[in-house]
């Protein structure tokens, strides 16, 4: 059993696995979850290497050898960590693999175990049968994605970059997946995504008891500040790629009256039309009677492609003079051209198993390993192939409750995956 035969069950087993990234380097790791792609790989006769950061911090690398080995390589990657879940909000266990409803549930499930599952599927029928790619293919399951990348695609980039040899091209997240707009189906191919900037916000003030004045409150001024960060109403600007979008699917309408019409994908698509920046974390005090002498907060900043200079000198006005701000993580906005031959093998692929489906670009509101891949020079883009119900609220289940994908669309991933290295 090979190929999109053997695809859910691959996709349930990964899913089994505990790969929780929470982002403090405390978890279960991603060791398991790669001893198993390793292992898979290995049926076939490929070898592939674990290259582990740190503990239990695990990266495969694996290469399947081209007919053309003189051509520049492809990369295939995904990740390998999830996010946290409470387990009491789920219909079914998040680790327990289920199917039912005609889909496999549990974390991972898009995000993104089931194309770690497509693309081993692929590898290991293409390598069984022997069926050469037409050039070099690389495949790179990394740990901590989740968490920004730094035991994973970074590590790989900084300590292992002989993995990368001859690659230029590459394809991952988030991408390919259909959806169902004015009675088209619509595959949504990801060609930009947004820069990230997530920061720590720090206020200074003077400490005293919390009964006498106080003016100058740490806890007040970062208050302030997030709020005015919070509340701000960021301009609409309309990138290239989205631009090219909007024009197929809305030729002379308002973006803002299009992205109404998107139903649940409204909320991805409606952040990709302006810069964003989201308080997710505040910190201060110990007592109640206490005024401390500083406040901390965090924000989830992220900047569109061409815009990051205009981006933080908003963040800056919106701090004022007594916030001070400190990258937790900042990482460049990617965009990338709608043409060319990889794009035409992603579109032909498409196309082949949906003649009724039209592949379009679109800017990813949040990010993957390819930031950090990109700084070897790669370009990619995002295609994980999945033709999906349109009335599945497949952009809500990212790091949601209950999230899952249907079998039927497993299937057609890999069948899609398989045509497009043919054509890659």
């Amino acid at each position: 059993m090979m190929g999109e035969d053997e695809v859910v069950d691959l996709c349930r087993d990964l899913i089994r696995i505990d790969s929780r990234n929470a982002g403090d380097n405390a978890g279960p790791g991603e060791r398991e979850a790669a001893e198993y792609v390793a292992g898979k790989l290995a049926e076939v006769g490929l070898e592939a290497r674990i290259l582990e950061s740190d503990t239990k911090r695990a990266n495969v690398v694996a290469r399947i050898e081209g007919s053309d080995p003189s051509r520049e390589a492809l990369l295939l990657h995904g990740h390998l960590d999830v996010v946290p879940f409470d387990a009491g909000d789920w219909k079914v266990h998040p680790l327990s693999g289920e199917v039912a409803e005609g889909c496999v549930w549990g974390r991972g499930a898009v995000d993104m175990k089931d194309m770690d599952a497509m693309i081993l599927a692929v590898a290991r029928q293409r390598v069984a049968e022997k069926r050469k790619p037409p050039r070099d293919v690389v495949l790179i399951f990394t740990a901590d994605e989740e968490a920004g990348g730094d035991y994973g695609a970074k590590f790989l980039v900084d300590k292992h970059p002989e993995v990368f040899e001859g690659v230029t091209e590459a394809i991952g997240e988030v991408g390919g997946f259909s959806v169902t707009h004015d009675n088209r189906r619509l595959y949504l191919i990801e060609a930009a995504e947004k820069g990230m900037a997530w920061m720590r916000l720090t206020a200074k003030g003077r400490a005293g008891h919390g009964s006498m004045l106080n003016n100058e409150n740490a806890v007040t001024e970062l208050a302030e500040a997030v709020a005015r960060i919070g509340r701000h109403e960021w301009p609409v600007r309309l990138t290239p790629t989205m631009k090219a979008l909007f024009d197929e699917i809305g030729p002379g309408k308002d973006p803002e009256e299009i992205v109404k019409e998107l139903g649940s994908l409204s909320k991805m698509i409606g952040a990709v039309l302006r810069n964003t920046a989201n308080p997710t974390m505040f910190s201060s005090g110990y007592k109640a009677n206490v005024i401390p002498q500083s406040a901390e907060a965090v924000i989830d900043g992220r900047f569109l492609p061409g815009y990051e200079e205009e981006f933080f000198a908003t963040i800056d006005e919106l701090l004022g003079p007594n916030v001070q701000r400190e990258f937790i993580q900042n990482q460049a906005a990617l965009e990338f051209a709608f043409q060319g031959g990889l794009v035409s093998a992603m579109v032909e692929s498409l196309a082949q198993e949906d003649p009724e489906g039209t592949a379009l670009p679109y800017t990813l509101s949040g990010g993957t390993d390819l930031k950090a891949f990109s700084t070897l020079g790669i370009r990619g883009y995002g295609f994980a192939p999945l033709k999906l119900p349109a009335d599945l609220d497949f952009s809500g289940m990212f790091h949601g409750v209950d999230e899952r994908v249907p079998v039927d669309s497993l299937r057609f991933g890999t069948r899609v995956l398989d045509r497009f290295l043919d054509l890659a």
